[in-house]
């Protein structure tokens, strides 16, 4: 044992610390040392909170309060749970295959994720009103109220700011915990709007949450693009 060289030794290594060659950053990002826990649990705390920003003041949560004035609040919650897990699966999924597809070229993706996050300040800012239309169709649905609920938020999500902004975070993180992440984020968001509709009659404080939501998205996707460009 003396006599071995440190090259010897160096070969000895547990095979395991050894990168598989083509291993793409996309899964390197889903497969950390160890289990893999501090990550999902970080993509899960960013996505929770970034959709959560994302949800106030949009017109799926003005949707939510309209449906509460109908239904009961807690059929409209496990409506929209079940309607925004189904769409932001299929978010993930979209921006899990972008990130992996264009893994090599990471840097890229993480200044297209900023400038994605720079428009949605913008479209913050712009506001998101439900139309009289909107308000007029949920206020006349019928039948069954989990199913009604689900179906409008189903439709309602589909291009909305909210996917887009789970397909974005999809591209950096793992697609578990920014799915369960985004999903908590936005029940959190619609159900904190029923609940001050119900005991305060009234909607959230429209310019701060304007402002804040964008100064936030702003500041998000500043940080991507510094970070893609290797500004640190």
């Amino acid at each position: 044992m003396a006599d071995e060289t440190f090259d010897q030794l160096h070969d000895r290594r547990d095979p395991s610390d050894v990168p598989v060659e083509g291993t793409s950053i996309a899964a390197a990002r889903t497969a950390p040392a160890g289990t893999g826990e501090e990550p999902t649990m970080y993509a899960f705390l960013l996505s929770t909170a970034v959709i959560f920003v994302a949800e106030l003041g949009d017109k799926s949560q003005l949707m939510a309060m309209t449906f509460a004035t109908r239904y009961r609040a807690r059929d409209v919650i496990i409506g929209l749970t079940a309607a925004t897990a189904v769409v932001h699966l299929a978010s993930v999924g979209i921006g899990y295959l972008i990130g992996d597809a264009f893994a090599d070229y990471q840097g890229a993706i993480e200044i297209g994720a900023g400038v994605a996050f720079l428009g949605f300040a913008a479209w913050t800012l712009r506001g998101d009103e439900l139309t009289e239309e909107d308000t007029a169709k949920a206020k006349a649905a019928t039948g069954r109220a989990i199913l009604v609920v689900a179906v409008f938020f189903f439709l309602a999500e589909l291009g909305d700011k909210t996917m887009l902004a789970t397909i974005t975070l999809a591209t950096q993180e793992g697609w578990f915990g920014t799915w369960l992440g985004s999903t908590v984020g936005m029940v959190a968001a619609d159900a904190l709007a029923i609940a001050l509709g119900a005991i305060v009659g009234r909607q959230l404080p429209e310019k701060v949450v304007k402002y804040g939501a964008a100064a936030l998205f702003a500041i998000f996707g500043l940080a991507l693009i510094a970070g893609g460009a290797g500004l640190f």
